[in-house]
């Protein structure tokens, strides 16, 4: 009976302690309200624009824009990005760059503590070199618009989602005609406090 009385007591104190812990899950979403995008802090990250291979032409692309960019005020940021690229083709290589300022501003329309809308504009230049044509590079300009959606992962991590209309003459076809181009690109910035700052 003893024995029986000592299980008891085991059981209902593991029973009691285990209901005391906190189960621990693996963050995905974090409340900002408004903390990050507040004036007077920076923005870094990158986005990935185009990977990709297609089979039957024998063609790999890989599109990176790495940016930075300071708050002006609460919700708007300006800052710089450069556009890197690479094509890789039967034949040869093509090495796109190019250096694009961007205005980006954070609708508080529809926004939550973990996630904001914005939308950006671009104006910059950018070039194209090719491998095989004894170093030929040409120059273009570049401007367009994009928007998109930034969730907060952490208070000062955003993973972002962004619908991009970009007109430029530096992806250099046939012809050298002009092209525009919708793209999607996913990216990861971070969000760092001004100085005597922290969130």
């Amino acid at each position: 009976m003893k024995a029986l009385c000592t299980l008891l007591f085991l059981f209902t104190f593991f029973v009691a302690s285990a209901q005391d812990e906190q189960i621990t899950r693996p963050q995905t979403t974090a409340a900002v309200a408004g903390d990050a995008v507040a004036e007077g802090n920076w923005l870094v990250g990158a986005s990935i624009a185009n990977i990709g291979h297609n089979f039957k032409s024998e063609t790999f692309t890989f599109d990176i824009n790495p940016r930075a960019g300071y708050f002006i005020s609460d919700n708007a940021a300006i800052g710089a990005q450069v556009q890197l690229g690479f094509i890789a083709y039967d034949g040869g290589e093509d090495f796109r760059y190019g250096l694009t300022p961007f205005v980006r501003y954070y609708f508080p329309e529809g926004a939550a503590p973990t996630h904001r809308w914005f939308g950006e504009a671009v104006v910059g230049f950018a070039g194209s070199s090719f491998e095989d044509a004894e170093g030929d590079a040409i120059f273009s300009a570049v401007y367009g618009v994009s928007a998109g959606y930034a969730h907060f992962v952490a208070s000062n991590i955003a993973l972002e989602g962004m619908l991009n209309l970009i007109r430029s003459n530096a992806n250099i076809d046939v012809g050298n005609d002009s092209s525009t181009g919708l793209s999607v690109s996913l990216g990861l910035q971070i969000y760092l406090p001004g100085s005597g700052r922290s969130f």
